[in-house]
C-alpha cells in the first residue's frame, strides 16, 4: 500500500469506536422515545378522562399525574436532545479525523476537545434519563389511604 493509502485505513481504524459509539446511542435514542410516548400516551388519556368526569379540582390526585407527566416529558426531552446532540458530535469527530488526514494538517488536539465535550453531553443525557426515572418512580408510589385500608382489610381476616 502507498503511504496514503495506509494513512486512510489508519484513521478508518479510528473511526472505528466512534462509529460503535454512535450505534449505542442510536440504542439510548430508541428507549427515549419510547419513554416519551408512553409519556404522552397517558397524558392524553387522563385529558380525555379529566374532560369526560368532572373539574379537575375534583381529582386532585390526577392533578398532581398531570404535573409530573409534564415533569417527566421536560427530561426526557432534553435527554433526548442531548443525546442526538452527542450523535452529531460523534459524527463531527469522524468527519474531523478524516478531514485532518485529507488536508495532512494535525486536529488531534481538536478532536480530543471535541471528544471530550461529546462525553459531557451524553454524560449530561444520561443525567436527564436518569432523573426522569426518578420523577416517574414518584407516580409509582402506592397511595396511603388504600394501603391503610389494605391492612385494615387483613386484619379482619385474620380475626
Amino acid at each position: 500500500m502507498s503511504g496514503m493509502a495506509d494513512d486512510i485505513a489508519h484513521i478508518i481504524q479510528l473511526a472505528v469506536a466512534p462509529v460503535f459509539l454512535i450505534a449505542g446511542i442510536g440504542h439510548l435514542l430508541v428507549t427515549l422515545t419510547n419513554r416519551l410516548g408512553r409519556i404522552v400516551d397517558r397524558t392524553r388519556a387522563l385529558e380525555i378522562e379529566l374532560s369526560v368526569e368532572q373539574p379537575m379540582e375534583t381529582h386532585p390526585r390526577w392533578s398532581k399525574e398531570l404535573l409530573l407527566l409534564d415533569r417527566r416529558m421536560a427530561w426526557i426531552n432534553r435527554a433526548i436532545t442531548l443525546a442526538a446532540l452527542a450523535m452529531l458530535m460523534v459524527c463531527l469527530v469522524i468527519v474531523t479525523l478524516f478531514t485532518g488526514q485529507l488536508l495532512s494538517y494535525d486536529l488531534s488536539a481538536f478532536v480530543s476537545v471535541l471528544f471530550i465535550m461529546t462525553m459531557g453531553v451524553l454524560v449530561a443525557a444520561i443525567g436527564n434519563f436518569l432523573w426522569e426515572i426518578h420523577v416517574a418512580a414518584e407516580m409509582l408510589r402506592v397511595r396511603t389511604d388504600l394501603l391503610e385500608r389494605m391492612q385494615v382489610k387483613r386484619k379482619s381476616h385474620f380475626f
